[in-house]
């Protein structure tokens, strides 16, 4: 028998109970399933930074605290973790994802806001360039940014990505280190934000970075909200150098009903919704990494926590 303890608050019990006991059953495994094990028992956590465990020493049999989060900044710190993490990448998330960035960087490389903002009855006609001719940026080709770069990159967009440390995407011009930074800045008319929060990624957009960007590119930041430095950013969009921004993600959230963001005319605020880990693909990820646990395979999706993710 398998003790799986699951960690994270009371109302994701209700949705994950069922596709998680579906998962155990078709990986063929034998699992108690349970919020509340004795931690001297338990085999695999199942676990979001918001939920209520927050010591681990005294989970001394846990083989692996398998997170529904993709982000692990919360986490990564914890003194007490000792045992194996892995951050959750899941084809429910990740489609979701796909799906939000690519109807931002459609509606802005279609211009829609004139149109769907119009308050007149002027007949204005505005031809846009063709997607071939548009220029996206993407920071991050972890699993999200690459997906989002290929899905871009299917509808003709000019995509090229950065990472910190060198990748290979097909069909995607990749680069990395401060040079590759300055010059997928130089270049990206509309510019995506899918890096992990780490000390070193923290305001990777600020006045230097943001003055790199073409005059007039517009922000789109799914990702964290501590990539961007927030004062920077609000004096780009009222010299008119950012054109627009849509963020999806803030330091602090919910973002406070004060914060200058609200207010701001070029700013589209959405409630960190770009994404959602879907309890029916994030159990099967489960139930395979704890499958790999108990035959001694590597699992999936380990974090390196010295990177931070």
């Amino acid at each position: 028998m398998i003790n799986v303890l699951f960690a994270a608050r009371p109302e994701r019990w209700d949705t994950y109970e069922a596709p998680l006991r579906t998962a155990f059953a078709k990986a063929g495994l034998d699992v108690t399933l349970s919020t509340d094990l004795p931690p001297a028992e338990v085999d695999y956590i199942v676990y979001a930074p918001n939920g209520p465990v927050t010591d681990f020493s005294p989970y001394t049999r846990t083989k692996g605290v398998l997170s529904l989060w993709a982000g692990v900044e919360k986490i990564v710190g914890n003194a007490t973790l000792t045992q194996p993490l892995t951050r959750m990448v899941d084809e429910g998330l990740a489609e979701g994802m796909v799906e939000w960035v690519t109807g931002h960087v459609l509606r802005y490389h279609l211009d829609m806001d004139q149109d769907i903002c119009r308050q007149d009855s002027e007949w204005q006609v505005h031809i846009p360039p063709l997607a071939r001719h548009r220029k996206v940026g993407i920071l991050g080709l972890g699993e999200l940014g690459t997906a989002c770069a290929r899905a871009l990159t299917a509808l003709n967009f000019d995509v090229a990505g950065w990472s910190r440390s060198p990748k290979s995407v097909d069909s995607i011009a990749c680069h990395h280190g401060a040079e590759g930074l300055e010059a997928v800045l130089g270049q990206s008319e509309i510019l995506v934000l899918l890096l992990p929060a780490t000390p070193a990624t923290e305001n990777t957009l600020n006045a230097q970075t943001l003055a790199k960007l073409p005059k007039g590119a517009r922000v789109v930041n799914p990702g964290r909200g501590e990539l961007i430095d927030d004062d920077a950013l609000l004096a780009a969009l009222n010299t008119g150098h950012i054109a627009h921004a849509t963020l999806d993600v803030f330091r602090i959230e919910p973002l406070p009903t004060d914060h200058p963001y609200w207010a701001q005319p070029n700013v589209t605020v959405t409630p960190h919704i770009a994404s959602e880990t879907r309890p029916g693909t994030a159990a099967k990820v489960i139930a395979e990494n704890i499958r790999r646990g108990e035959a001694g395979e590597p699992f999936l999706y380990l974090v390196d926590r010295a990177a931070g993710y």
